[in-house]
């Protein structure tokens, strides 16, 4: 069967030269006479394979030396409560940017662990984000938390705010799309499943002054110190996850860099919206100045018709297109691993559907 075009916001598709080359290395790793999947953590196989990884991310990213690097499991939703546990450092509050259900749910976890203060929210009946003016944010807050993009609702930042407290970033579904000054944040965190990998494996970046104090009863296993010590090994880690997230790593630095993907990334945004704006057939509901380039809903004129688009997309083979079920409607994933002729597929079918439907 030939493979698809997979839209899905995650787990989402991976660049098909790095599906290869695991495949190639499936039952011997250069050489090493066993999978992956199969070393032990500890050995100098798999500690070769996780520093490689860690220093092309660095690379790519361009990441400061007074920045751990920790790949933990968990996934974006355990760091809803680690980085309280980690960041208060004595203090009793912090700031959240509300922007969209992620937003939501990191700061209901928060909640449990400090005194939270909604600085800015959207409103609920409208798809934008509040301009930095408004936000009231606290004077003695430990850290300001918000979502640069909103996976279900497509919403996102274009624009790094500028706070006086450390900033902290959930780029689950942004992180390697494009370049990011890592100096301008306190800490960035990301569940590998959508631009890193696949499921299993949470990536965060975090300044070295920001760890070391953490709450009392705070589990080893979300002591960002005690893991960087460990170099992220005080468990077993995902191993396997590890390893693919190193040859996605590898992949992007050869497609370019960050800037390169920044520049496929647009113009696969741009292109998808242009076809939609220019249709009164398919809208997307997001105020235009904070639309994402990762995830792009959107909805048809007659919702009746919204079976009939997902049957027919698949059988063209665009597959996972269907809309979050908080939201109904459509929803485009695209990310890096999405070619281009994906999106252009996308657009060719939507414009086939609507001459047969409009």
């Amino acid at each position: 069967m030939a493979r698809v075009y997979n839209f899905s916001a995650g787990p989402a598709m991976l660049p098909e030269a790095v599906l290869k080359q695991a495949a190639e290395e499936m039952l011997d790793w250069q050489g090493s006479g066993m999978s992956v999947m199969e070393m032990s953590h500890r050995g100098k196989e798999f500690v070769s394979i996780a520093a490689r990884a860690e220093q092309t991310l660095r690379e790519l990213m361009g990441i400061p030396e007074n920045y751990k690097v920790l790949f933990l499991q968990g996934g974006a939703t355990g760091q809803f409560a680690a980085i309280p546990m980690n960041l208060l450092r004595g203090r009793k509050a912090a700031d959240y940017i509300n922007t969209g259900s992620w937003s939501k749910k990191a700061i209901k976890e928060a909640k449990a662990y400090c005194d939270v203060n909604v600085a800015a929210a959207s409103p609920d009946d409208v798809l934008t984000i509040p301009p930095r003016e408004s936000w009231k944010l606290a004077g003695d807050a430990a850290y300001v938390h918000y979502t640069p993009n909103e996976t279900i609702s497509g919403v996102e930042f274009h624009w790094v705010p500028e706070v006086d407290a450390p900033l902290v970033a959930d780029m689950s579904s942004t992180i390697l799309s494009r370049p990011v000054d890592v100096s301008k944040y306190g800490l960035i965190y990301a569940g590998a499943q959508k631009n890193i990998g696949p499921a299993g494996i949470t990536l965060v970046i975090v300044r070295d002054d920001l760890i070391g104090e953490t709450l009392p009863g705070t589990p080893s296993i979300w002591d960002y110190q005690a893991m960087a010590e460990a170099d992220s090994m005080s468990n077993t880690p995902p191993t396997y996850a590890w390893y693919i997230a190193g040859l996605v790593f590898q992949w992007i630095k050869d497609q370019g860099g960050l800037e390169a993907m920044a520049t496929l990334n647009r113009r696969k945004a741009e292109k998808l919206y242009q076809a939609i704006d220019g249709s009164d057939f398919y809208s997307n509901p997001v105020d235009p100045n904070c639309r994402s380039w990762m995830n792009v809903p959107f909805v048809l004129a007659d919702d009746a018709l919204d079976d009939t688009f997902l049957a027919e997309a698949r059988q063209a083979g665009l597959t996972t297109l269907k809309g979050h079920r908080s939201v109904g409607g459509m929803r485009a994933s695209i990310y890096n691993a999405m070619p281009e002729a994906g999106v252009d597929r996308l657009v060719e079918f939507m414009a086939e559907f609507e001459r047969r439907n409009g």
